[in-house]
């Protein structure tokens, strides 16, 4: 099997890159299964801190391989995972998707499913489904009415159309918009400062900020307890106060 996904890691930075430029990183059965056991790796490593998911071209990602779904019927789904090896489960660690170009479709569900989205000016995501008599289904328009306000959400959906990185960052979807070629670089630069901080703090806060959307304001202190008492009681959390007090950079342990 060929390789259409790319992983590399430098210092605490694992970099997962989509490799099928000539189709506009579509995504094939085989293609997902590659971005699932990158996905499992990075979080599988202890060397890993954080991680950026690209693609490389001129275009983020094209969504589903339909020229092979057409050839073969296999649609790209991994279980555990879910489409494209990621919709329905990412990583535990944060994951920036640098995107440039076009992430419409199953693209920007690819997108939607990272933590964090970097993205060039010359950017565009939407969710053209619709217009093709389908739905956004592998997150799509599930994630998206989470992250931009619920009629925007409804809008692109039913309309279909795309928006800018502008746009997109006015509303909240784009972190950061970039000089185009730099998304990687930049998402990279952002990943590093999170692999900088206390590696059980950042899990245990990325877990609650994802979790807590759906607990009620009753009982939303009592659920964070269990993780915040197992961060406050960790040995990185003393050396966190140690090395402020002592104006020194932090030296983390994982425990």
């Amino acid at each position: 099997m060929s390789r259409t996904v790319t992983f590399e890691v430098d210092r605490g930075v694992a970099v997962v890159t989509l490799d099928r430029p000539d189709v506009r990183n579509a995504i094939d059965l085989a293609t997902a299964r590659q971005i699932a056991a990158a996905l499992d790796e990075v979080d599988a490593r202890e060397d890993v801190l954080a991680a950026v998911l690209t693609g490389s071209g001129p275009v983020f990602s094209a969504g589903m391989d339909l020229k092979a779904f057409s050839a073969t019927g296999e649609r790209p789904l991994v279980e555990g995972r879910g489409a494209f090896g990621i919709c329905e489960r990412a990583t535990e660690k944060p994951l920036i998707a640098a995107v440039e170009g076009k992430a419409l479709g199953g693209g920007m569900e690819i997108a939607l499913a990272c933590d964090l989205i970097v993205a060039s000016e010359e950017s565009w995501f939407g969710l053209p489904e619709v217009k093709r008599g389908l739905v956004a289904a592998a997150g799509g328009v599930l994630r998206l009415p989470r992250v931009v306000p619920p009629a925007v959400a409804l809008e692109m959906v039913l309309t279909g159309e795309p928006v800018d990185a502008a746009r997109a960052h006015a509303l909240g979807l784009v972190n950061r918009v970039v000089a185009p070629g730099t998304a990687r670089e930049r998402a990279v630069e952002m990943a590093r400062v999170i692999a900088g901080n206390a590696p059980m703090a950042v899990r245990a806060a990325k877990h609650l900020v994802t979790s807590a959307q759906d607990w009620s304001a009753a009982e939303m202190f009592d659920r964070q307890r269990e993780d915040v008492d197992r961060v406050r009681s960790s040995a990185d959390a003393a050396e966190g106060a140690r090395a402020f007090v002592e104006k020194r950079p932090p030296v983390w342990t994982n425990t």
